[in-house]
């Protein structure tokens, strides 16, 4: 039974992964599997990394940056959101409540280039968002003002961006989207104060897990775990 869409996504991001870490002594394959998809990531020591799992299984714990990023990769490649603001840069201004978390978010909706038709896509966007203290990643998309397309467990759109397709496979990659990304400035976040009942529960409609980690061997540990939890799902 051939895998599925959420098992070749993260098999792929998974040889990034490896190849990164250990400086390419891990090779991609001749013709890299590519894809358009939403990547899930979290600021770790000043730069984003790759969720290690799906946003309705983390709980961003209280002064963290959550992002996200519309874009094509393959196993060679990984795009994160080009701006990298910290907690302190989007949530300064928002004053901590009792029983709540402050959350910078940060959505990246990539560029003309990562969609299917080259249609412009919307502004990135980032800003502060207060939640109950136990809201998930999702719960934090959420309580942004995110509006979610979703496929079981995979982020399809946010706010209406793409309009289709869910982790469509890309071949051949065009040179645009191959092209390197440029840094961006987000210039004045948007503040928000988003606490909502909905903030409190999560439907289990997590965001596209990919993994990632510090070291060659948790990295290949947490991939291949996953990546067997979602080839048995499909053959059950």
């Amino acid at each position: 039974m051939k895998p599925t869409r959420y098992a070749r996504l993260l098999r792929a991001a998974i040889i990034a992964i490896l190849a990164t870490l250990v400086g390419g002594i891990v090779a991609a394959p001749a013709q890299a599997a590519a894809y358009r998809y939403w990547g899930y990531f979290h600021v770790a020591k000043g730069a984003w990394a790759f969720a290690q799992t799906g946003p309705a299984q983390v709980v961003p714990a209280d002064g963290s940056v959550e992002g996200w990023r519309f874009a094509v990769a393959d196993e060679k490649s990984m795009r994160t959101p080009r701006a990298t603001p910290t907690f302190e840069a989007l949530c300064a201004s928002t004053a901590p409540a009792a029983g709540t978390k402050r959350v910078g978010l940060v959505i990246d909706y990539g560029r003309p280039a990562d969609g299917a038709d080259g249609a412009v896509p919307p502004a990135p966007r980032a800003t502060c968002i207060t939640v109950p203290a136990k809201a998930t990643g999702s719960d934090v998309l959420v309580a942004g003002g995110a509006a979610l397309r979703m496929d079981k467990v995979l982020t399809c759109g946010i706010d209406g961006w793409p309009a289709t397709g869910c982790g469509d496979s890309v071949s051949p990659v065009p040179a645009a989207a191959a092209s390197p990304d440029t840094k961006i400035t987000i210039a004045s976040p948007m503040e928000s104060a988003a606490t909502s009942p909905a903030a409190d529960r999560s439907d289990g409609s997590g965001g596209l897990i990919l993994g990632g980690a510090g070291a060659v061997v948790l990295a290949a540990a947490l991939g291949f775990a996953a990546w067997r939890r979602g080839r048995d799902a499909t053959n059950d």
